[in-house]
C-alpha cells in the first residue's frame, strides 16, 4: 500500500498551500462565529403536566389527579421514566422520553392522554397545563430592581410588564421569573357578623361580584345603514363604584359591598420574598430556553437592558447581583490559556530535541494548521465553544503535532546520513508514511467510539470526541502534506548527527538484556499489569470533582406550618453568619422559593417554608480558601440555629451530592424504611446535611363533615368545602372577577377578613347555605379539627418515592459514599416491598461507566481492525495491541499520588492513552518489519528500531506531557474539573513510554517465532498433501 502522497505535495507544492489556506481562513471566521456555553446542548425529551387545584392537600392531589394521569400517559411509546412532585394545591407530572423521541409528538400524545381522562378528574382544578420542558437548568443570572421614587407594587408590575416584555423577545430567553414584590389586587375582606345579619354568605357574594362586574359581547346591529357590533360594558370603573356595587339579600332587598366588608385597591397575600444582603429588595431571574448558548444570551440580554433603561424613569437602577456566565467566561479563557501554555512548552520541547529553529518551526506549525480548520467543522456540525469540545482541543495540543515530529525527525536524520533536503524529504517521508497514518488511525478511532456512546453520557461527548478525531484528522493532513514540503524546502543540508545520549544508551543495554531474558521480562510486565488494575480497582470512583464556581447555594428549610414571616427571619438570621465572613461579596434570598410550574395559585401553599440563599463569594484572587472550604466552614456554624434544616452546596454542575431514592407501593414501609436509612445515614463518616423527603409533616386544620347532619339540614360536602375555601382564600385564580385598567386586569378577591379567620373557631362559626337558603353554622353539619398531613409527596415511575439527600463533604467521592451506604444495615435488609432507584448523579455515574466500558472495548476491536488493515497481517497487530496494558498503572499511580479518583474526566485520559501507548509501539513494530524485510536479522532490527525511534518516541512523549502541564497543575477557573484526565495521561505516559520499548520488542520475537513456526508447518502440511507426478518417457524425434 503506497501512502506517500508527500512526493506529490513536494513536487506540486501550491494545491496543498491552497487548500490549508482555504481551511485557515474558514477556520478562523467560524471561530469567532462559535457560540460560548459551559456544556453541550442535550435535547432531553421531556413533558410536563401542571394541575392546581384550590388549597387540594397532596393526599388528595395523588389518588385523584397524579396516579390517573400516570396510567393514563404509561401507554405511551418511548417513557423512560414518570416522576410527580404533590404539594399543597400543585400536581406536577413530569414524563421523560428515551433520547431520540420527538418532543413535539411526545407533548401531543401527552395531551391526548389527559384529554380522555379530563372528565375523571376533579372539577374544581383548574385546567392541566401540558409543556415541554424548554428551559436549561435554572436561572443563569439575577437582577435587582430599585426606585427611590416608585412604590414596592409599581417595581413587581414594571418586572412583569416591561421588563419581560423586553427579555422574552431577545432570542434565547426562555422564562424571566420576578423574585419578591407584590402582585396587585382588590381585595374585598368580608365580615362574618354583618353576613350573618343579612344573611349572605361568601360563596353568593362572590359569585354576584363576578356576574355583575364583567364586559361581555352583546352580537351586532345595523344603525344607519352600518354594521356595529354590540357590546355590555358593566365592569366598575373605580374602585369607589365596585363599593357601591348592589349585593341582592335572599329576603330581596339589597346591600351595598362596602356595608359587608371592606374594599379596598391593595396587594395579593404575599407568598414569597426576595432579599440582597438581608434586606427587601425586588429582583428578576432569567433562564435560558433549549438550544440557547450562554454567551450569545448574556450579551444579548446586557443590550435589551441598556436600551430599555432608556425609556425607564430615570431613578430607576436595574442592577446585576449574580451570574454563570461570569465563571463560564472565566473557564473558557483558563481553558484557552491552558492550550497556548501547552503548545509554546510542546513547541520548547520539539527545540530542545532538534536544536534547529528551521525543523522546529516546521513541526510547530502543525498546530495551528491542524487547529484552525477544526473550529469550521465544529461551526458546520453546530458546535460551541463548551467545556467538552475545548477540553478536546486542549487533550489534543501534543498529539497534533506528534506526526509533524515523526515526520520532520525521520527527514532531519536522513539529512544526517548527508542527503541533500529534497531527496531526504522524498525518502524519509515515503519511509514513514505507513507509521504516520497507523498512529493517526489508531487515534481517531479510539475516540470515536466516545462520541457515539448512548444517553446523556453520548450526547454530552459527542463534541468532544469528534473534535479531537477531526483535529487528529487535520494533524495527519499536515504531516502528509506541508510537513514535508516545508522540510524539502526550507531545511539546510549537512547537518551533523548527534552523539547517542545517555538515555539512548540506557535503554539500548536495558532492551538486550531484556531479549536476552524475554521469559523474565514478560513476567516482570504481567506483575507491573497486575499491580497496576489492583491499584486502579482501588481508587475510589466519583463523577466529576467539585469545581470552585465562586457561588454556593444554602437551602433552609422550617418546619411544614411556618410563615412566610418565620421563613424570612431565619434566612436573615442565617445571612448574617454569612455576611460575617469576608469572603462573601452578596447573600441573595429567595424566600418562600415558586415551583417553576408556571401557574400561580393563590390556594397553593407554596413552599413558604423554604428558601434558597445565593451566596456569591469575591473572586478566587481575593480569598485564601476555596468555595468547598467556605461550604464546610460555615456549615456547623448554621447548624447552631435551631429549628431548621439547612443543606449547603454548589449552585450548578454535577458531582457534590449524593441522593438515595426509594420507593415502593406500601407507603407506610417506605416511610419506615427511609426514616430508618436517614438516621443511619447521618452517622456516615465523609457526608452531611442529610434529609429526607419523607421526614417532616404539615399541620393541616381539618373539616370532616358529619353526613348524618348535613342530610337532616339540606348541605353538600360540596357545599362545605366551598363555604371553607372561598371564606379562607376565595376563589381559584382563573374564577375571581376582574377589574380592568388600562394596561391589564387585576384579581377581585373576596374573602373573610384575615384577622377574623386566625382563630378555629370562627371557622367553626361559617355559615353555610343550605337548598332552602337558610344559613346553617359549619360547626352544626361538621367537625372542625386540628389534624396533620404529608408537606409533600413524590411519585416515581407510578410508585411512591421517598429522596434521601446529602452533601459529600470534601475529600469524600460519590463512589466512597455510596458504598458505605451500601452497607448499612437498613438497606442490606430493606423490606421486598422497598426499592432503591438510580436516578440523579448515580444513574449519570453508572451511564458513563457503562459507557465508556463500552466504549474502550468498541475502541480495542477498531485499532485491532486498523492495523490488520494497514499491516495486512492478522499476527503482528497483536504485537502493537499489547502495549495497551502498559498505560494502566502509570494512570492508577499518578491518580494515587494526585490523590484523584476514577472519575469522567480520568476515563477520558485513560482512553487516550490507549491511543498514544499504541502509536509508539506502531513506530518500533513498523520499522522493524520493514528493516526485516530488507533482510536484517531480527536481533539487529530491533536493535535498529529502538535507535531509530527512541527520539522521535521520546519527543512526542515529552510534547504530549507538556501540553498536559498546565491543565494538569489545576490553572485557572475550572481546572479541577479537567485536572484528572490530564494527571492520568502524564501518569499514563511516563510508565508506557519506559515499558513499550522494552517489552514490546519481546512480544515482537515471540509472536515473529509463531508466526514463523506456522509457515513451517503450513508448508510441511502443504508438500505432503502434493501428488507425487508420474514421469513419463521424453518422445524421441
Amino acid at each position: 500500500m503506497n501512502w506517500n502522497v508527500s512526493a506529490w505535495s513536494i513536487r506540486q507544492p501550491i494545491p496543498s498551500i491552497l487548500l490549508f489556506l482555504i481551511l485557515s481562513i474558514s477556520g478562523i471566521i467560524c471561530y469567532f462565529n462559535l457560540g460560548i456555553d459551559e456544556n453541550p446542548n442535550i435535547d432531553m425529551p421531556t413533558v410536563i403536566v401542571t394541575v392546581s387545584e384550590n388549597g387540594a392537600a397532596p393526599s388528595e392531589l395523588e389518588t385523584q389527579v397524579a396516579r390517573r394521569i400516570e396510567d393514563a400517559v404509561s401507554g405511551i411509546g418511548n417513557i423512560k421514566h414518570i416522576s410527580s412532585t404533590l404539594n399543597e394545591g400543585v400536581s406536577q407530572t413530569k414524563i421523560e422520553f428515551e433520547l431520540g423521541t420527538n418532543t413535539d409528538r411526545a407533548v401531543n400524545d401527552v395531551r391526548d392522554a389527559v384529554t380522555r381522562i379530563r372528565t375523571q378528574l376533579p372539577a374544581a382544578i383548574q385546567e392541566p397545563t401540558i409543556q415541554r420542558l424548554d428551559f436549561v437548568g435554572g436561572p443563569f443570572a439575577t437582577y435587582t430592581v430599585s426606585s427611590k421614587s416608585m412604590s414596592v407594587k409599581d417595581l413587581s408590575w414594571l418586572i412583569d410588564n416591561d421588563i419581560s416584555r423586553a427579555l422574552l423577545a431577545v432570542k434565547g430567553v426562555g422564562q424571566v421569573q420576578r423574585a419578591g414584590g407584590v402582585d396587585r389586587e382588590i381585595n374585598i375582606d368580608l365580615n362574618p357578623a354583618k353576613l350573618e345579619a343579612l344573611g349572605a354568605t361568601a360563596d353568593t357574594v362572590n359569585t354576584q361580584v363576578r356576574i355583575m362586574n364583567a364586559n361581555m359581547p352583546g352580537g351586532r346591529g345595523s344603525v344607519g345603514k352600518q354594521e356595529q357590533s354590540i357590546r355590555t360594558l358593566g365592569s366598575a370603573a373605580s374602585v369607589d363604584d365596585l363599593r357601591n356595587t348592589r349585593i341582592a339579600l335572599q329576603n330581596g332587598s339589597w346591600a351595598s359591598l362596602d356595608s359587608l366588608g371592606k374594599v379596598t385597591d391593595g396587594i395579593a397575600e404575599p407568598r414569597q420574598v426576595a432579599m440582597l444582603d438581608g434586606k427587601p429588595a425586588v429582583a428578576f431571574s432569567i433562564v435560558r430556553s433549549t438550544g440557547s448558548n450562554m454567551a450569545e444570551v448574556g450579551e444579548n440580554v446586557d443590550k435589551a437592558l441598556k436600551e430599555l433603561k432608556k425609556t425607564l424613569p430615570a431613578d430607576v437602577e436595574i442592577t446585576r447581583i449574580r451570574t454563570n456566565l461570569s465563571y463560564v467566561m472565566d473557564s473558557y479563557h483558563a481553558t484557552i490559556d491552558s492550550l497556548l501554555l501547552g503548545a509554546a512548552l510542546a513547541i520548547a520541547v520539539i527545540w530542545l530535541f532538534l536544536r534547529d529553529w528551521r525543523a522546529s518551526t516546521i513541526a510547530a506549525l502543525a498546530m495551528p494548521l491542524s487547529m484552525i480548520p477544526t473550529f469550521a467543522v465544529m461551526k458546520l456540525l453546530g458546535f460551541t465553544l463548551n467545556n467538552m469540545s475545548l477540553l478536546g482541543l486542549a487533550l489534543v495540543i501534543g498529539i497534533l503535532v506528534d506526526d509533524a515530529i515523526v515526520e520532520i525527525e525521520n527527514i532531519v536524520r536522513h539529512i544526517q546520513m548527508g542527503k541533500k533536503p529534497l531527496e531526504a524529504a522524498l525518502e524519509a517521508a515515503d519511509e514513514i508514511g505507513l507509521a504516520v497514518v497507523a498512529t493517526t488511525m489508531t487515534i481517531i478511532v479510539v475516540f470515536l467510539p466516545v462520541a457515539f456512546m448512548g444517553g446523556i453520557p453520548g450526547q454530552f461527548f459527542k463534541q468532544f470526541g469528534v473534535t479531537v478525531a477531526v483535529a487528529v484528522f487535520f494533524s495527519l493532513l499536515v504531516a502528509r502534506l506541508i510537513t514535508p514540503m516545508m522540510s524539502a524546502f526550507w531545511l539546510k543540508g549537512a547537518v551533523e548527527e548527534p552523539p547517542k545520549g545517555k538515555i539512548q544508551h540506557f535503554f539500548e543495554k536495558l532492551l538486550a538484556w531484556a531479549l536476552e531474558h524475554r521469559g523474565k521480562t514478560l513476567v516482570v510486565a504481567a506483575s507491573i499489569f497486575v499491580v497496576s488494575v489492583a491499584m486502579l480497582a482501588s481508587l475510589p470512583t466519583s463523577l466529576v470533582n467539585s469545581a470552585d464556581r465562586g457561588e454556593s447555594l444554602v437551602a433552609i428549610e422550617l418546619p411544614p406550618g411556618a410563615t412566610l414571616q418565620s421563613t424570612t427571619e431565619a434566612s436573615q438570621r442565617v445571612t448574617k453568619i454569612l455576611l460575617a465572613h469576608h469572603e462573601v461579596e452578596h447573600v441573595f434570598a429567595s424566600v418562600g422559593t415558586p415551583s417553576n410550574t408556571g401557574v400561580r395559585s393563590s390556594g397553593s401553599a407554596g413552599t413558604v417554608n423554604k428558601a434558597n440563599l445565593y451566596v456569591i463569594l469575591k473572586e478566587r484572587s481575593h480569598r485564601k480558601i476555596s468555595q468547598q472550604q467556605f461550604e464546610d466552614m460555615v456549615r456547623a456554624e448554621i447548624a447552631t440555629i435551631p429549628g431548621i434544616r439547612a443543606n449547603i452546596s454548589a449552585t450548578m454542575g454535577l458531582g457534590g451530592k449524593v441522593q438515595i431514592l426509594l420507593a415502593g407501593r406500601d407507603a407506610a414501609q417506605l416511610k419506615k424504611t427511609s426514616e430508618q436509612m436517614a438516621i443511619e445515614m447521618r452517622s456516615v463518616e465523609g457526608i452531611s446535611d442529610v434529609t429526607s423527603s419523607s421526614a417532616l409533616k404539615r399541620p393541616e386544620i381539618q373539616v370532616i363533615p358529619d353526613f348524618a347532619k348535613a342530610s337532616d339540614h339540606g348541605v353538600s360536602v360540596q357545599q362545605i368545602a366551598r363555604t371553607a375555601t372561598m371564606a379562607t382564600v376565595g376563589d381559584v385564580d382563573f374564577n375571581l372577577a376582574k377589574f380592568d385598567l388600562a394596561d391589564r386586569q387585576i384579581n377581585i378577591r373576596v374573602q373573610i377578613d384575615p384577622k377574623l379567620r386566625e382563630n378555629i373557631e370562627n371557622i367553626g362559626n361559617l355559615k353555610v347555605s343550605n337548598f332552602r337558603g337558610q344559613m346553617i353554622p359549619l360547626k352544626e353539619v361538621a367537625e372542625v379539627r386540628f389534624g396533620s398531613g404529608p408537606a409533600q409527596i413524590d411519585r416515581y415511575d407510578r410508585d411512591r418515592q421517598v429522596t434521601i439527600s446529602a452533601t459529600l463533604n470534601t475529600g469524600t467521592t460519590l463512589g466512597q459514599a455510596l458504598k458505605k451506604i451500601h452497607d448499612l444495615p437498613t438497606f442490606k435488609n430493606m423490606p421486598a416491598s422497598v426499592r432503591e432507584s438510580v436516578s440523579g448523579d448515580v444513574e449519570i455515574q453508572r451511564d458513563v461507566f457503562s459507557g465508556f466500558g463500552m466504549a474502550i472495548a468498541a475502541a480495542v476491536i477498531l485499532i485491532y481492525a486498523v492495523l490488520v488493515l494497514l499491516f495486512n497481517d492478522f499476527l503482528h497487530p497483536l504485537t502493537i495491541m499489547m502495549s495497551l496494558p502498559m498505560a494502566v498503572g502509570g494512570a492508577a499511580l499518578g491518580l494515587l499520588i494526585g490523590h484523584q479518583s476514577v472519575g469522567l474526566y480520568a476515563l477520558i485520559g485513560i482512553v487516550m492513552l490507549m491511543g498514544l501507548v499504541t502509536k509508539n509501539a506502531i513506530l518500533l513494530v513498523e520499522y522493524c518489519l520493514m528493516a526485516m524485510h530488507k533482510g536484517v536479522a531480527r536481533h539487529e532490527a530491533l536493535m535498529g528500531a529502538a535507535e531509530a525511534r527512541m527520539r522521535p518516541i521520546l519527543m512526542t512523549t515529552v510534547a504530549m506531557i507538556a501540553g498536559m502541564v498546565p491543565i494538569a497543575l489545576g490553572l485557572g477557573a475550572g481546572s479541577e474539573v479537567r485536572a484528572p484526565m490530564a494527571i492520568a495521561v502524564v501518569g499514563g505516559l511516563i510508565t508506557s513510554t519506559f515499558l513499550t520499548l522494552i517489552v514490546v520488542p519481546v512480544v515482537f520475537t515471540y509472536v515473529d517465532d509463531w508466526k514463523v513456526k506456522l509457515a513451517r508447518r503450513n508448508s510441511k502440511t502443504e508438500s505432503k498433501s502434493e501428488p507425487e507426478v508420474e514421469k513419463k518417457p521424453e518422445l524421441v524425434h
